[in-house]
């Protein structure tokens, strides 16, 4: 096998145990050619780029996704390891949690569904898209040679839709359920460290954010509907009172009212980082309350209304589930939501992500994650060198 870079190595080898010594030099090419690849990243191609398109042994190379014995979950843990290792040794841990939908077309997927796209589609323009949908988990953290915070993907879970389930005959898992799965391993795998999860609206439904309060507590912070029903906390129950105990007390005035009447108090701030800019004044004003709807258990928060005071953007909502996080700190971790968005661009633009071939659903599973993974792959590289 050609001899490989010791920074090169000196990351990779902490996967070493998760292969048997057989096949784990060709892991390494494999890495080493989809790294390479100009092009689409098929194994083909990244055996091409290496010169070992006339190796006779090319369908290993192959079986090492679709059958080969190895647990892209175990991958995911090491990888976060080495992550954490490498820019985030304490503190509390800010993951990006987000969906994308991989096109894909062909009988031979199992998986795919139909999607609303949501790059393409708008309020008023729904865009249906065929393909794979991912729920990934990136590590929000500030490179310090970029300058700037990234999204590093190491946890990728495929969702199949409602239907993939019901033809069969299995319970279908929401991309909720999912979410709260993946949280709680990492919870695991992180014994100690405060998560700070930043996600879109889809994930403002209170039954999920609750079940997160619940144990060990994950701190989510995601957009709030300016309509959200609002109450006040329950009175404290007074002793011989009958009945059932209260979940909320009066209504509180919506955010959308708040947003227009004269006695708000807005907060004016400065931003350091503002969606690619470097200073940005936006005002805030923000308080506690309890979130409700019948049927759904009482959910404490902390919202946060934003106004531009530029105009260039409509007046938005933030909740947070940890009451003790200031306005601004909430605002600050959001902004890093972004990020999310351009990894996902710069791995379909550099990394091949929907150029891949694979037809079994166990090399399509672990294909995709496997592309995500090698962009904080690459990331560590440069890291080292």
């Amino acid at each position: 096998m050609t001899l490989l870079p010791k920074w090169f190595t000196g990351v990779l080898q902490g996967f070493a145990p998760l292969f048997s010594a057989r096949v784990w030099p060709q892991v390494q090419l494999l890495v080493v050619g989809a790294i390479l690849s100009p092009g689409k990243r098929t194994v083909t191609a990244a055996l091409r780029v290496l010169g070992l398109a006339d190796d006779p042994r090319f369908g290993t190379f192959h079986r090492l996704l679709s059958r080969a014995r190895w647990s892209s979950l175990q991958a995911s843990r090491v990888l976060l390891s080495l992550l954490l290792t490498a820019f985030v040794p304490s503190g509390p841990l800010v993951l990006g949690l987000d969906d994308t939908i991989e096109r894909r077309t062909g009988k031979k997927i199992s998986a795919r569904g139909i999607y609303r796209d949501p790059v393409r589609s708008s309020h008023g323009h729904f865009v249906k898209a065929s393909g794979l949908r991912w729920l990934s988990l990136m590590l929000l953290t500030p490179i310090p040679w970029a300058n700037r915070i990234w999204a590093l993907p190491f946890l990728t879970a495929l969702v199949p839709s409602q239907r993939y389930h019901e033809e069969r005959g299995h319970r279908h898992k929401t991309l909720t359920d999912w979410a709260r799965q993946m949280l709680r391993v990492v919870q695991r795998w992180c014994s100690g460290r405060q998560l700070i999860v930043v996600a879109d609206s889809a994930y403002a439904v209170i039954r999920w954010l609750s079940d997160l309060q619940q144990g060990r507590p994950i701190t989510v912070i995601t957009r709030l509907r300016l309509d959200a029903a609002l109450y006040e906390p329950a009175p404290e129950r007074q002793a011989g009172q009958k009945g059932r105990p209260k979940m909320k007390g009066q209504r509180l005035p919506t955010l959308a009212s708040l947003m227009d009447a004269s006695d708000t108090c807005w907060q004016r701030i400065r931003l350091a980082r503002w969606y690619g800019q470097t200073q940005r004044d936006v005002e805030l004003v923000s308080h506690t309350a309890v979130w409700y709807h019948p049927g759904k258990p009482p959910l404490p928060i902390r919202w946060v209304l934003i106004r531009d005071p530029q105009g260039k953007f409509s007046t938005q909502a933030l909740l947070c589930t940890d009451l003790l996080l200031t306005p601004v700190q909430i605002l600050e971790y959001f902004v890093q939501r972004w990020q999310l968005e351009v990894t996902f661009e710069e791995v379909r633009a550099h990394l091949g992500v929907e150029t891949q071939r694979q037809w079994t659903d166990l090399a399509m599973a672990r294909t995709t994650p496997a592309l995500l993974g090698l962009f904080s792959l690459v990331t560590l590289m440069a890291h080292e060198r």
